[in-house]
Parts: structure tokens; C-alpha cells; sequence
């Protein structure tokens, strides 16, 4: 049975700033690498909740990124 062992973890914070031609929102993403592997859920959205006060744009979406090897 294969494992998924967890090797970087990344926070990712997705802003809207502004909108195209279209009406479809244009988003930016900034990443924040070297992420604990052991952080929880609510330590993330903490760090996440910071982030966002520094900028003027519209938080779109909070994610957490993780890159796992496969061994068999």
C-alpha cells in the first residue's frame, strides 16, 4: 500500500483587484513558502488573517498548498 509523505507546505493568499473587460474578476496570488508541515487549519488562517490586513485588495481565497512523495 503506497504512503503520501508530506515533504513542503505553502500558504497561498488569492486577492481580486479589479475586473476585465468581461466582468470577470482578475485575481493575484501571493505564496508564502517554508510552511511548518505541522501547522494547524486555524494557526494558517491567523497567518492568513495578518497578510490580508496589510493589503488594500479583496481576499478571492485562502489555500494551503502541500507537495507529498509517493512511496511505495
Amino acid at each position: 500500500m503506497a504512503q503520501a509523505v508530506i515533504t513542503t507546505s505553502k500558504l497561498r493568499v488569492v486577492f481580486q483587484v479589479g475586473m476585465d473587460d468581461d466582468g470577470k474578476p482578475l485575481l493575484k496570488a501571493k505564496t508564502f513558502s517554508n510552511i511548518q508541515k505541522s501547522a494547524t487549519p486555524d494557526q494558517l488562517l491567523q497567518a492568513a488573517q495578518a497578510i490580508i490586513g496589510l493589503s488594500s485588495d479583496t481576499l478571492s481565497n485562502i489555500e494551503r498548498v502541500d507537495n507529498s512523495d509517493l512511496l511505495a
